[in-house]
């Protein structure tokens, strides 16, 4: 489907040269997707964002969804997608440019009630077994700052919980959101009250597409974060906890 108010772009060809734009979506972080029930299609910031920018560029757009963060780093790694969109992370720099974050996401551990532990500081201790999606933010991060606590990977981010449980694990950690949903079902469970870390979600753009791919991309997260188009896709999709980027965030 083509967009008739918007002319095939010379930087279509650049993010797009099949002649689609391929977004990778991460249906696994619900901040950002969220598969809507009744169409199965994916729906939320990370989709709207692919959209408006397929129709600036002028060309149809696929989304590729995934279930997990790995899973759609892994996505524009292969050329299975033209972009994506990451929590910013030192490890995926390697072979994605990132644009300045558009949404500050925070982290938070969950632990069973009866559970001892109330602060952030007691988690990074020797036998405390923290459950982590694998290949999230939360897992690259916490890779690098625990030096005591064992990190446990489970498959995807929205399993956390569930394997928290069955694997009798000491804490589970993620985005805020899920957590308290996975929570409130579960029951018997308490959020810290202290983030242990903010993520921040950028757009991603293979590093071989090349400097103007990077720059095109880097100016359209500026522009859909001043004009409020960010703002206004977060409230139509009851996104809490999650703030728009602003400066150098």
């Amino acid at each position: 489907m083509m967009h008739e108010n918007h002319p095939v772009t010379p930087m279509a060809a650049v993010f797009a040269p099949s002649g689609t734009l391929r977004a990778s979506i991460n249906l696994g972080n619900p901040v950002l997707a969220n598969l809507d029930p009744q169409r199965s299609q994916p729906v939320g910031v990370s989709v709207d964002l692919a959209t408006e920018l397929a129709k600036q560029l002028g060309v149809p757009l696929q989304l590729v969804a995934v279930k997990s963060a790995g899973g759609s780093v892994e996505n524009v790694e292969q050329d299975k997608a033209d972009i994506g969109f990451f929590a910013v992370d030192p490890k995926r720099a390697q072979e994605i440019h990132f644009t300045k974050p558009y949404v500050l996401i925070e982290g938070f551990y969950a632990v069973r009630d009866d559970s001892p532990i109330t602060t952030n500081e007691q988690v990074d201790q020797p036998g405390i077994t923290v459950a982590v999606g694998k290949g999230s933010a939360y897992d690259l991060f916490l890779t690098r700052e625990l030096k005591h606590a064992t990190i446990v990977r489970i498959a995807t981010s929205p399993a956390v919980v569930q394997g928290f449980l069955d694997q009798h694990l000491t804490v589970a950690a993620g985005v805020k959101q899920q957590l308290e949903k996975d929570a409130s079902k579960a029951g018997g469970l308490r959020i810290l009250d202290q983030r242990f870390m903010v993520i921040r979600q950028a757009m991603g753009v293979p590093k071989a597409k090349g400097d103007a791919a990077a720059t095109y991309l880097s100016k359209f997260v500026e522009d859909m974060k001043t004009s409020g188009f960010v703002a206004a896709s977060l409230a139509r999709h009851h996104i809490e906890g999650a703030a728009v980027a602003t400066g150098d965030d």
